[in-house]
């Protein structure tokens, strides 16, 4: 196995954080703006097995923030575009694409596998409840990514519980609906406590389980996604922070 490209990962995990590494699989659902990063984050750290999951196509509308979305890519699977970009970082990789929307009973199946970590990068309420709520009961190491839309500073981001997570839309409802299935902590989110753009919000058709989207800047929502992808990492290679 060549190992050579990891050098600099290895200088900062040492030997046995880049074996956990290559050890770990990695469960990725949703390959948007936020997914995609965490994504090639993923890869690129050295995670031996990932499986991958987004069933939507490539919109114009895409390439202000989603690393496969270029002008000739419109139209093609998102997963099946990331899943090219992997393959190409490291071609040893053990990678599993699914390209297509999975319902729930599906989701039940894919996380019978027991996972080092579970990424949910889903910005659809009901799809998103179902993973964290079905990852929840099945003991699934999960973190989940609240909403990136509407804001511009990546220095509001934090990582938190989703009982402590305060002033974004999109946590508050999650919060609200988990509560329902006698949820009320044991979920680590990113979110933003920037208060959200009203004026850039706007009415979707509804499908894909989505009703509404928020105005969106390229870096936002990439931040999100480095983000939940440090905690995959730190927690894989159990980082200690220096402390000065």
């Amino acid at each position: 196995m060549d190992t050579s490209w990891m050098e600099r990962t290895s200088l900062l995990v040492g030997k046995k954080g880049l074996e956990k590494l290559n050890n770990a699989h990695v469960l990725i659902v949703g390959l948007g703006g936020v997914g995609s990063y965490a994504a090639e984050a993923i890869a690129r750290a050295g995670v031996g097995k990932m499986t991958i999951i987004d069933g939507d196509t490539v919109d114009p509308t895409n390439r202000n923030r989603q690393l496969q979305a270029l002008s000739t890519t419109h139209g093609m699977n998102k997963a099946a575009l990331i899943g090219e970009r992997i393959r190409l970082i490291n071609p040893e990789i053990d990678l599993t694409v699914l390209d297509e929307f999975k319902n729930p009973d599906d989701m039940k199946e894919i996380l019978k596998t027991k996972f080092s970590y579970v990424i949910d990068a889903i910005d659809s309420i009901s799809p998103k409840l179902y993973l964290l709520s079905t990852a929840y009961w099945n003991n699934q190491k999960i973190i989940s990514s609240m909403g990136a839309g509407g804001k511009m500073d990546p220095t509001k981001i934090k990582i938190a519980d989703i009982s402590k997570t305060c002033i974004c839309p999109l946590a508050q409802y999650v919060r609200k609906r988990l509560r329902y299935m006698n949820i009320y902590k044991g979920i680590k989110t990113v979110f933003s406590d920037e208060l959200p753009a009203k004026y850039s919000i706007m009415k979707t058709d509804g499908s894909k389980y989505k009703k509404s989207a928020y105005g969106t800047i390229s870096y936002l929502p990439a931040a999100f996604g480095l983000t939940c992808a440090s905690v995959v990492i730190k927690e894989i290679v159990q980082y200690k922070e220096i402390k000065g």
